[in-house]
């Protein structure tokens, strides 16, 4: 049986080498989170420790939030003799792919019930490395993949990532239970190898190499530091519209983060049980994720980076009414699939979108840092409201009313980003131009 050649033509980005590469990245880059989110609370609990001292360990989470406080030095330095003999990008990536490996086998080896403070000190190293590990992969994935890969490649990145995620804590789970937690971690530590099988496949970034080959290089303490920590910073803000491009990286996830982060306790204030929850938000939602983030490579494709950006942050903010309509039906398992599904699906499209654009707007001679800056602008504003005032906008306004006020939470980033849409020079707000960004 032949594939027809739409199927084939629809196929063939995702298919190349740098979105394949993208991929095995992403496998290796979700599985250090899967080890000290759900996979060491199921651990801890199953050893007794107190329910505060498990949710404690959330804090972990933090350091993933303030990576790119250290990705300056990922850009900077060059790891002694590998750098040499591989290049800086993958030195880092397989130095710090081993150092992951490590920090999650000791996770696994320390004793939760004899050693706590063991435990806390394994899970912040995994943790940190974790970061350092998102950081170094996310710098190789942009400067890897040509500029018309950029949307096939975030996609294929977050189909890795979800499924490292999901395939490492599920395999931890399964060897925990035959064989006990310390060969669990060990074996779940072996996603870390995809990360150095992509290193072999895409080799060292030539992009990178040549958009440093006329800097100077700083003598000086002050200019190694103003190199390393300041020029990333003024190089973003001096561009046409960079202090409106960082405004609306602020606020377009806003609606969408406070919607997503109190849907549970929607769930539960409307009488689900813990199946239909599985069945419907995990479970069907994933699929939903998944087809969102093929679609939306495809429109990637289709539209160009610009409008595929536009058309997902509408679909993002429409889909906060999906829930607004949830609230309204009550306990309905049809209304929860299709409110659920629709917002996964939309989130999936613009997950490929938007991680195609921040990519864009990296100057590969600041990847590391630009990129870690970035994505901790995107989410900051979104987590912080929702430790601070959802809660009590929930009690004041009700599920129905909150979640119309989600979806006008949305309205700023599309109006920001229309506006730079409409910019004439749209294509000088990242250093790789217009060739780079399928603008079309």
């Amino acid at each position: 049986m032949t594939t027809p050649p739409g199927s084939g033509r629809a196929l063939a980005p995702f298919l190349a080498r740098g979105p394949i590469g993208a991929l095995l990245l992403g496998l290796a880059s979700g599985f250090p989170f899967a080890m000290i989110a759900a996979t060491l609370t199921t651990r801890l609990a199953e050893a007794g420790i107190d329910k505060r001292a498990i949710t404690a360990f959330a804090l972990t989470f933090l350091l993933y939030n303030l990576k790119f406080v250290w990705a300056p030095l990922v850009d900077r330095i060059r790891i002694p003799i590998l750098s040499q003999a591989i290049g800086q990008r993958r030195a880092w990536l397989v130095l710090v792919a081993f150092l992951v490996m490590a920090a999650v086998v000791w996770l696994g080896a320390a004793d939760p019930v004899g050693n706590l403070p063991m435990v806390v000190a394994a899970a912040l190293t995994v943790a940190f490395l974790g970061a350092t590990f998102d950081v170094v992969i996310d710098a190789y994935r942009i400067e890897s993949l040509n500029p018309e890969e950029l949307g096939a490649g975030s996609g294929m990145s977050q189909y890795g990532w979800r499924l490292g995620s999901a395939g490492a804590g599920a395999l931890a789970l399964v060897v925990a239970e035959r064989a006990g937690w310390p060969l669990a971690y060990a074996a779940a530590a072996l996603f870390a190898l995809p990360a150095l099988a992509a290193a072999l496949l895409l080799g060292e970034p030539a992009a990178r190499a040549a958009a440093l080959a006329d800097e100077p290089k700083p003598r000086t303490f002050r200019q190694q530091f103003s190199a390393t920590f300041v020029a990333p910073i003024a190089d973003f803000v001096g561009r046409p519209a960079g202090l409106l491009i960082l405004l609306f990286i602020l606020v377009h996830k806003l609606g969408d983060t406070l919607a997503n982060l109190s849907l549970r306790l929607l769930l539960n204030e409307l009488g689900f049980s813990k199946d239909e929850v599985a069945a419907y938000d995990v479970g069907f939602g994933l699929v939903a994720t998944l087809l969102g983030i093929f679609v939306g490579g495809l429109l990637y494709t289709r539209l160009g980076m610009m409008r595929s950006v536009l058309v997902s942050l509408l679909l993002m903010a429409v889909s906060n009414l999906s829930f607004a309509g949830l609230a309204l039906v009550g306990h309905s398992n049809l209304a929860m699939a299709a409110a659920v599904g629709f917002e996964n699906f939309a989130s999936g499209i613009g997950g490929v979108a938007v991680v195609a654009w921040l990519s864009w707007l990296c100057n590969l001679r600041f990847t590391a840092t630009q990129y870690a800056l970035l994505s901790a602008l995107a989410s900051v504003l979104g987590r912080f409201l929702s430790g601070t005032t959802a809660g009590s906008l929930i009690e004041a306004l009700g599920f129905l009313n909150f979640y119309l006020l989600t979806t006008a939470l949305a309205l700023p980033g599309v109006l920001l980003f229309l506006l730079l849409l409409r910019r004439e020079d749209v294509a000088a707000l990242a250093p790789r131009g217009a060739a780079a960004a399928n603008l079309s």
